[in-house]
């Protein structure tokens, strides 16, 4: 043995603890304990019980061996080290920002944000509602529209959105878009996707000039455009499609919004943009917040999540999202998009940088950026370059021959130095809010100025007809928190009104809340992945390049599927990238007419509604009465559409939490008709190391990385999609955005989607390997079926798989119960609140039920609270039942309880303060007060208020 070996078997005596077992709640004892109580010995002999003989792995999983937190770190590290930091001009829609270290710290890296869910239980998301409707009040201003959605993906994909919005308000009766031809490329890309996928014929021209015709349904244009020019005609372009009966949607910059006159004050219909100008890192291409903002008459169509003001039970003021009726979740294959979450957090971190700076902060960092670029533009025309003639914010385009574009790239490589180069031989050059003087002095150096002539000029390079009159963020949010301490203070303040994870387990069925490592998250932050351009050349991104092939070889081995992609950039859109890649598959094959997508009726709403956007028709295939897909309904109906069947898209395990038996045969159906198979992967945390989606048979799969993989919900967003695919559907897989290819198949904006984060998934499969992996999984399913043990004797389970076990999440049935007792199920998931714990899933896949999942990272400890509350709640549903209170006068009809309501001066309710406040021992010392009694959703639609309070004093 040699000295290394010798140290390093010293060194392995007592090696530092494995990551999986911090990671994994239970200790051997608590995990003794509840196989105890299932009757089994092991978490293999359980998993054994319940995943079939037929699709169960018969090797492991072939990754790398596990690192402890500070060895993946330090390998991470070396990676990032490879990604190169230049100069950057690229421009194109992404630009190098600050984020405020306020912001930073005490948001973007503070659990107590980017743990938390979806808001959907409203009285415990009061911080993150609030910040919401803050983006949503910026978004509007800055648009000069009324109303704005919470977030959507990118800007690209915010584009192929409006088009599907527009298509539908034209009722489908026109199928022609125009694009103008000087739209950012990737956006065209996305359009193209969208548009092949729905027979739209998209002309890309110049709106400028080009006529709009009958045929016409929108209109798109780009101001600054992606050569950088304010266009000039806006207004008149969207009178003559306002004219022909087509909408007009405007991408603009937020940025530049501060200065210029509004889309809505142009005449625009929609606008679309990103906010990643507003302090969040460019991150290879992501996440960042896209936005939609619409006309009053569009509001109904509006894609993605809304926030609305509404009333709770007492009448205060308060936050819940609105017009919910007009989601996929509600609409299903009637919607107009799929978009089930978006981008939160990025969507929150942009608005509280624009609270932070306020208006005039924003429109002295935007002055800034266009005094630079007039001054540059001024010089460089000085000096004789031919500079593209047009009123500019923040780009100069410049004119050169072959011969001098070559030279100016090789000397600008030399110097580090990234600008744009358009296949015309001309460049872009774009300024941002990191530009520094020096900067400047460095480019005039490349372009052979060696004394700039910077003397003041008449002309601004934004000119008097683009700026916008009057003042623009009056709301009082935005004048408040200029200085740190109100800001943290503000920040903490919203923190304190929501559940997260660093409070209690959130254990929503289908949603998989588990632990999101600190060692994952920490290199999100890392300037060597955030600060890289998604143009930036391939030599400089080296890093990037070895954690994405590592990311696709090692889910590709996870899920026994040889491609991956990890473009699409939430669950929704891997979906789509999905279903996709199987109709382009058949079209490569002459099969045009399989358009067919069979769907179980008990699938998520996002199902049809992604089937409906790829450009299939869907047909529901009826469950059983023990939730599995009914066998001969399926095969009557694919033996019947024969011909024309497309896709079957299938949730494995179930959304009925069981792994049906019969899988393998519902696939082979499907293939011998002639459909391919799509699994969603949102139960995928009860697959991972015991069976996998190749294994079942199906043909491609969507990953949600912000599930099974430990990135964060981040109160709604970001998420990760990517999807992993059978050899045969390769050709038809996402394309890079930035190549421009004949095909488009382009899904996100950018070639790796929200790339910064797939840093998290990385270090969690890095520190787990295959055997921390697996047992995660195992210990995923052994805490549901010990909370569907303890918890049967009070409510029923409503659906088991073999040996009367359920998957990693299971159904409670309240529906007998709540109707004996004249409650609903919102009184129990507002009851449990009062227990310090978000509800499960309500009422999906069934209606009165509660689906639930503990996930692998909770202790027993923390399973056992769970338990305690369900079950004295049911105690609770049973002195209703026995007449001994009146449903209306209960606790689970008063509930969620707030410290307003406990310290009020009177109590008239038959139950005490305490048992309202403290109905366990154990919620004294861990209790969370809900920030508002039970809101009324209907008053808040009815009187539909999407926007902040505005102080005219201000």
């Amino acid at each position: 043995m040699n000295v290394l070996d010798a140290l390093t078997a010293t060194y392995n005596t007592n090696a530092p603890t494995p990551f999986s077992k911090r990671h994994t709640g239970s200790g051997e004892a608590e995990t003794l304990a509840m196989l105890k109580d299932l009757g089994v010995t092991s978490p293999a002999k359980l998993s054994e019980e319940i995943v079939p003989p037929a699709i169960r792995r018969d090797s492991p999983m072939d990754l790398p061996p596990p690192l402890d937190e500070m060895a993946a770190l330090r390998e991470l590290k070396a990676l990032a080290t490879q990604n190169q930091v230049w100069q950057c001009h690229l421009g194109q829609g992404y630009t190098p920002t600050v984020m405020p270290p306020v912001i930073l710290r005490n948001l973007l890296e503070n659990p107590g944000w980017y743990t938390q869910y979806t808001p959907y239980q409203a009285e415990i998301a009061q911080g993150r509602l609030e910040a919401l409707l803050n983006f949503q009040t910026m978004v509007t201003e800055l648009t000069g529209l009324p109303f704005a959605n919470a977030s959507l993906l990118d800007e690209a994909t915010a584009c192929g959105e409006a088009l599907g919005l527009a298509f539908a308000q034209a009722r489908q009766k026109r199928r022609v878009a125009l694009a103008d031809k000087d739209l950012h490329p990737q956006h065209l890309q996305i359009l193209a996707t969208r548009a092949r996928a729905l027979d739209i014929d998209l002309q890309v021209t110049d709106v400028f000039e080009t006529g709009i015709s009958p045929e016409v349904f929108a209109v798109f244009i780009q101001s600054p455009d992606t050569r950088g020019r304010i266009r000039e005609g806006v207004d008149a372009v969207t009178a003559r499609a306002r004219a022909a009966g087509a909408l007009t949607v405007m991408a603009v910059d937020p940025l530049a919004q501060c200065l210029l006159k509004t889309p809505g004050e142009l005449g625009a219909d929609v606008a679309v943009g990103s906010t990643q100008r507003f302090g969040l890192p460019m991150g290879f291409g992501g996440p960042h917040a896209g936005f939609m903002a619409v006309s009053d008459e569009l509001k109904r169509r509006l894609p993605g999540r809304i926030v609305g003001v509404s009333v709770d039970v007492a009448g205060r003021p308060a936050y819940r999202l609105a017009l919910q009726t007009r989601e996929q979740h509600i609409r299903r294959e009637k919607a107009t998009s799929n978009i089930c979450t978006a981008q939160v957090l990025p969507g929150i971190l942009a608005a509280m940088y624009a609270i932070y700076h306020g208006p005039d902060g924003l429109r002295r960092t935007a002055t800034r950026i266009a005094d630079l670029t007039a001054a540059f533009q001024s010089a460089l025309v000085r000096a004789g370059l031919r500079v593209l003639d047009a009123p500019v914010f923040d780009t100069v385009a410049v004119a050169l021959s072959p011969e001098e574009c070559a030279d100016l790239r090789e000397r600008a490589e030399s110097a580090k130095i990234n600008l744009r180069y358009f296949a015309d031989e001309s460049i872009g050059i774009t300024f941002d809010e990191t530009t520094q003087p020096e900067h400047l002095l460095k480019l005039f150096d490349l372009l052979g100025i060696e004394s700039p002539d910077l003397s003041p000029s008449d002309n601004s390079a934004v000119r008097k007809p683009h700026l916008r009159t009057g003042p623009f963020l009056p709301q009082n949010v935005f004048h408040r928190y200029h200085t740190e301490h109100e800001m943290l203070r503000y920040l903490h303040r919203l923190q304190g009104r929501d559940l997260s994870l660093a409070h209690s387990m959130i254990p929503l069925g289908s949603c998989t809340m588990k632990l999101n490592g600190t060692a994952e998250m920490i290199p999100v932050t890392w300037p060597e992945f955030g600060n890289i351009h998604p143009a930036a050349p391939a030599d400089q991104t080296r890093g990037y390049t070895h954690i994405c092939r590592d990311l696709e070889h090692w889910l590709s081995e996870i899920t026994e599927l040889p491609v991956c992609s990890l473009q699409p950039n939430a669950g929704s859109q891997g979906e789509l990238a999905g279903l996709l890649a199987i109709r382009e598959y058949h079209l490569s094959r002459g099969d045009a007419r399989r358009t067919l997508c069979l769907i179980p009726a008990s699938a998520h709403g996002t199902n049809p509604a992604s089937a409906v956007m790829a450009g299939f028709q869907v047909l529901a295939v009826k469950c059983d009465e023990q939730g599995n897909v009914d066998l001969p309904d399926l095969a009557a109906k694919a033996e019947k559409h024969a011909d024309t069947l497309g896709a079957l898209m299938i949730t494995y395990p179930s959304t009925h939490g069981v792994f049906e038996e019969s899988v393998p045969e519902i696939c082979r159906t499907v293939h011998q008709f002639g459909g391919q198979v799509y699994m969603d992967g949102a139960n995928m945390n009860a697959q991972v190391g015991l069976t996998s989606p190749g294994r079942i048979g199906a043909d491609v799969c969507h990953l949600n990385l912000h599930k099974t993989f430990c990135i964060p919900h981040g109160g709604g967003g970001p998420g990760m999609g990517p999807i992993c695919a059978a050899e045969h559907l390769r050709p038809h897989m996402p394309t890079d955005p930035f190549a421009r290819p004949d095909l488009p198949l382009a899904i996100s904006a950018t070639a790796y989607g929200s790339a910064s984060i797939l840093v998290i998934p990385w270090m969690y499969i890095r520190m787990m390997g295959a055997a921390g992996l697996t047992e995660a999984t195992r210990t995923a399913l052994l805490n549901a079926n010990y909370m569907a043990k303890h918890l049967e004797l009070s409510y029923p389970v409503l659906y088991s798989g073999r040996n009367g076990r359920v998957a990693h999440e299971f159904i409670l049935d309240l529906r007998e119960l709540t109707r004996r007792a004249g409650l609903v199920i919102d009184d129990v998931a507002k009851r449990l609140m009062d227990y310090g714990f978000h509800a499960p899933t309500m009422s999906f896949p069934v209606p009165g039920t509660l689906m639930i999942e503990p996930t692998e990272s909770e202790t027993k400890d923390e399973l056992d609270r769970f338990c305690e509350a369900m079950v004295s709640i049911r105690r609770e549903i049973q002195e209703v039942i026995d007449g001994k209170i009146p449903a209306e006068s209960s606790p689970l009809h008063h509930a969620p309880h707030t410290a307003e309501d406990i310290a009020a001066d009177t109590w008239d309710r038959p139950y005490g303060r305490e048992q309202a406040a403290y109905p366990l021992m154990w919620v004294r010392e861990r209790k969370f007060w809900p920030a508002s009694g039970r809101i009324d959703n209907t008053y808040g639609d009815r009187n539909l208020v999407c926007t902040c309070e505005w102080n005219p004093k201000v």
